[in-house]
């Protein structure tokens, strides 16, 4: 019967894919659902940014072991992220009425630094996605048997066939559906554990004082790290595609501001569900957690539950992390396709064919993350780092280039290019401190020093006169 639930419910979400595909009529429409979604479509498409497998699988059995301050990252620094871009970055992005942020590139710094930052911004989605289609198939793989490699490639067509057929506009209603579903599910599993335990308090005391430790100890290199965990998702994926094209698909830019602050409070509210529910599942079920901690919550639902939760639950899941990488499919391929095929053609691409470029491209990122999730099953390590290259990389000359009018060209690609061997240079001696703390200094040391050295012409010609 579970099966079954689970079969209708992935057969709903492709049909909805369809229907969308009526709204797409082109490029804006397939990559910005047109840029006409109210708030409650805006708003849903934003909360289920990131609340995929990390945030359930990962950070609740981080968590476990680390207490808080081991997912200060997420859901946190995601949460802080949303508010944050709604704050200072939306509103002169939203009027800059582009497509992709490679577009935003373009606009303040010209071709050159489009095309690098776009370089910079593709390869880091494909691990996310790959992270995805392996939580997916796990849970294929608890439900129905089916091997890992099995589940993997039938994750990827589920997810690539509504993408392909709706973009953002699939991705948007689809993620409202998934959003109720994600909320039911965790509340009602939470609902479940507590009346299990015997009371919210029962659970709460399980946990060790660690668990619940939000600042770091005294010293200077903890408070560092401390401070570089919320940066992580908090500034690093300021500049990325994912959640830029969900916020310009607003209607308007009131609504997407609006749409931010809703979602960074949803997102952190229902991300912290997962923490208290893995704290009460170990303490009812041990075994389980030491069975295996990524899977111990779905393992203690389906041995636990019964059938009505079961169903809610694993929708819940589902939803979750087919949100999470049907965004992550489309956020790289509208970069591919915009900012380094379209200008090949130097302006003798219609729409039509851009838009079929588009599609072609959520099939090559898809093959590419079926690749790596192959390769690789942790689900953890494959999240990790992602937001990590766009903070040490794209965050300095995006931030420099919306508020420091002395940011110039070459002041940002220096700032991409040193930022990033920056944080790779020092990440192979596993410093005290962060690497990511060093390569986000190395970027704004870069962009300084590049900006006023080198200063765009019309800056320098300004100047003189």
């Amino acid at each position: 019967m579970l099966l079954t639930a689970i079969i209708i419910y992935l057969a709903i979400t492709i049909a909805v894919g369809a229907w969308a595909s009526k709204f797409v009529k082109g490029s804006n429409d397939f990559v910005l659902a047109g840029r006409s979604l109210p708030l409650f479509l805006s708003a849903s498409a934003l909360f289920a940014t990131w609340f995929g497998s990390e945030t359930i699988f990962g950070a609740s059995s981080v968590y476990l072991e680390e207490g808080l301050q081991g997912v200060i990252e997420d859901p946190f620094g995601g949460a802080l992220c949303l508010v944050l871009f709604g704050m200072f970055y939306l509103r002169p992005m939203y009027r800059m009425g582009v497509l992709t942020i490679g577009d935003v590139f373009k606009k303040i710094y010209g071709d050159q630094v489009e095309f690098l930052s776009t370089v910079f911004m593709v390869p880091v989605f494909f691990g996310y996605v790959a992270a995805q289609l392996v939580a997916l198939s796990l849970l294929f793989g608890i439900v129905t048997g089916m091997s890992l490699a099995e589940g993997i490639l039938l994750s990827a067509g589920i997810v690539v066939i509504y993408t392909f057929l709706g973009g953002m506009w699939a991705i948007s209603i689809t993620d409202f559906i998934q959003t109720i579903m994600i909320v039911l599910g965790l509340i009602t599993v939470a609902i479940l554990v507590t009346k299990d335990a015997g009371g919210v308090s029962v659970i709460l005391d399980s946990a060790t004082e660690e668990s619940f430790q939000f600042f770091p100890d005294s010293g200077f290199d903890s408070w560092i790290n401390y401070f570089g965990a919320w940066i992580i998702i908090g500034l690093g994926s300021i500049p990325s595609q994912d959640i830029y094209q969900r916020v310009m698909s607003a209607k308007s830019e009131k609504v997407a501001v609006q749409s931010t602050y809703l979602a960074g409070g949803f997102y952190l509210t229902f991300g912290l569900l997962p923490l208290f529910i893995a704290l009460g599942a170990k303490a009812l079920y041990p075994e389980l957690y030491l069975e295996n901690k990524q899977l111990m919550l779905p393992s203690m639902v389906l041995a636990h539950g019964g059938l009505p939760v079961q169903i809610i639950f694993f929708g819940a899941l589902i939803s979750a992390i087919m949100s999470t990488a049907s965004s992550g499919m489309l956020a790289p391929a509208a970069l591919i396709s915009e900012n380094l095929i379209k200008p090949l053609f130097k302006g003798k691409l219609t729409d039509k064919h851009l838009l079929w470029t588009l599609r072609i491209s959520v099939l090559g990122v898809a093959i590419l993350a079926v690749w790596m999730a192959l390769q690789d099953s942790n689900i953890y390590e494959l999240v990790a780092g992602a937001s990590i290259l766009m903070l040490v990389s794209l965050f300095v000359p995006l931030t420099s280039g919306l508020y420091w009018k002395k940011s110039s060209k070459i002041g940002a690609m220096l700032s991409m290019i040193i930022g990033m061997l920056t944080y790779l240079i020092m990440d192979r001696f596993e410093p005290e401190i962060s690497s990511h703390i060093y390569g986000l200094l190395g970027s704004a040391l870069a962009m300084v020093a590049g900006s006023l050295l080198f200063p765009n012409k019309s800056q320098l010609s300004h100047e003189l006169s």
